[in-house]
């Protein structure tokens, strides 16, 4: 593809705009301040920016490391004595070096923000300039050789030489801007991200707008996937939102975004960008019971108990988690009454020549006795998730049973995320084998859940457009349901 200039957001941008996330930021802002002055929270930011710092060098293929060794170090921190030898392929004080590089990339993002500065140029070639203090050479193809060779990198400055990617015989695969053009793209990026800003475009659009056109400059001579998502990340900031985490798992599904937004399309990556936050504000909403229970002292727990209550008791809050609640009931319904239909129409397709298959739908409405039901599989599906389920303050669900050979079952749950009940609930989808057993808790097996998030909704949601975006979340549910089942059979 031919290098083309740059172009601003598309007409009508507002219908980009991601209807999950404003419900969800209102439920956000009204605990944040709670929660970001808890030790609890800033550990867990501080995990979330060693995912980032690690998972930014795996996406860009500067190394690899072990999953399990990921994990030990976004938990205990970047230490060259926690990387035994063969989990990275590269020497362990180069990896240790380039990951602290990019988690002091990070940090400085809230720096800036904090300092109230206006992105520049001179910023962002400081912030290659940090991201590849540790990186010595990049890869560069040679016209004479027809060899791909290390070279010097170029560090804090625009490219002098051209950088589109080619294959191994030296045809163009794509084009970037030619070098003696980036810097009046580089000064059109700046002046509509400004515009943008003064506009109020909401921070998904923006973010990958900017990720994307700076991506179609390719400015520097290396590094740019890094550059791209930190000033990703500084719009997120700067709405007071999460820094973007895209993790090697993403990899795939984020180039194929950047490939759609070559061809003018943004959505991909603005969806991408969008289920990075929700998943973000879900985990930070999950921290308030472990918040409220930092200190210890006898005094402050009954203060702190004291105060729960209270506030547990206020109009407020009783008025919210009834909203929410209003809403799960319809989305329950909703939910029910597609299934039984599936029901049905299973029932009808295998009627003819399987003699005892068993099709039907079991429930649990808000206030029904067998609430409790299927506690075991709501709480795995959500640690596979990575939430905590609160089945206390409400829980209903629905199950789909299939006894068709195998015994399949598909399980909705509506319930609270996190300890603290403020009007948050959402809804999950799992899918596991079992026994005949009437209760479906026995020999209970291969839990897999249905959706790679929980469908969050709150007092917050608008019911019309939380509505449209329930059915769809249900029919991917329910199409990612019965590819399981046929798996058994």
């Amino acid at each position: 593809m031919l290098w083309q200039p740059i172009e601003d957001l598309p007409s009508g941008w507002q219908d980009l705009a991601n209807s999950e996330l404003p419900p969800l930021v209102t439920v956000w802002n009204e605990q944040a301040d709670r929660l970001r002055q808890s030790g609890e929270f800033q550990t867990f930011n501080e995990k979330l920016r060693r995912e980032i710092a690690i998972e930014t060098g795996i996406i860009e293929r500067l190394y690899t490391i072990d999953r399990g060794i990921t994990r030990l170090l976004i938990e205990q921190g970047i230490n060259e004595a926690l990387i035994p030898h063969g989990a990275t392929d590269r020497p362990i004080k180069q990896v240790v070096s380039l990951i602290k590089d990019q988690e002091t990339a990070i940090e400085g993002l809230f720096d800036f923000v904090g300092g109230q500065r206006t992105l520049s140029n001179s910023y962002i070639k400081q912030l290659h300039q940090v991201l590849t203090q540790h990186q010595e050479t990049t890869e560069a193809f040679d016209p004479l050789t027809k060899q791909v060779v290390n070279v010097p990198l170029l560090r804090g400055d625009w490219k002098s030489q051209p950088n589109h990617p080619s294959r191994q015989d030296g045809s163009i695969i794509h084009y970037y801007c030619p070098p003696e053009q980036v810097a009046s793209e580089m000064d059109n990026l700046i002046q509509w991200h400004r515009q943008h800003q003064a506009q109020k475009v909401s921070p998904e659009v923006e973010a990958a707008w900017l990720h994307h056109r700076f991506t179609q400059i390719h400015p520097f001579q290396d590094g740019n996937g890094r550059v791209a998502r930190c000033l990703a990340s500084l719009v997120f900031i700067q709405a007071s939102w999460f820094p973007l985490v895209l993790t090697r798992d993403d990899r795939a599904v984020y180039l194929a975004a950047l490939e759609e937004a070559d061809q003018g399309n943004l959505s991909g990556l603005i969806n991408l960008f969008s289920k990075s936050q929700k998943q973000a504000f879900l985990k930070s909403l999950g921290l308030s019971e472990q918040v409220s229970s930092e200190a210890r002292r006898t005094q402050v727990i009954i203060s702190s108990i004291a105060e729960k209550l209270k506030k547990n008791q206020s109009t407020s809050i009783q008025e919210k988690c009834r909203k929410a609640e209003s809403f799960a009931s319809h989305l329950f319904d909703i939910a029910l009454i597609r299934l039984q239909n599936i029901a049905d129409e299973i029932r009808l397709s295998v009627q003819n020549f399987v003699g005892d298959a068993q099709i039907f739908t079991t429930f649990a409405p808000a206030g029904d006795s067998r609430s409790y039901y299927h506690r075991y599989q709501v709480v795995e599906n959500a640690k596979q998730l990575g939430y905590f389920a609160n089945l206390r303050n409400y829980h209903t669900w629905i199950q789909l049973v299939i006894n068709v050979e195998a015994s399949t079952t598909l399980l909705l749950s509506f319930h609270v995320l996190g300890h603290e009940y403020r009007g948050l609930l959402v809804c999950t989808a799992c899918a596991y084998y079992r026994d005949d057993s009437e209760e479906g808790e026995r020999n209970i097996s291969d839990i897999q859940s249905l959706a790679d998030s929980p469908f969050q909704f709150s007092y917050a949601d608008v019911e019309e457009s939380l509505i449209e975006r329930f059915k769809q979340w249900l029919e991917n549910v329910i199409l990612t349901g019965l590819e399981y089942w046929n798996k058994s059979i």
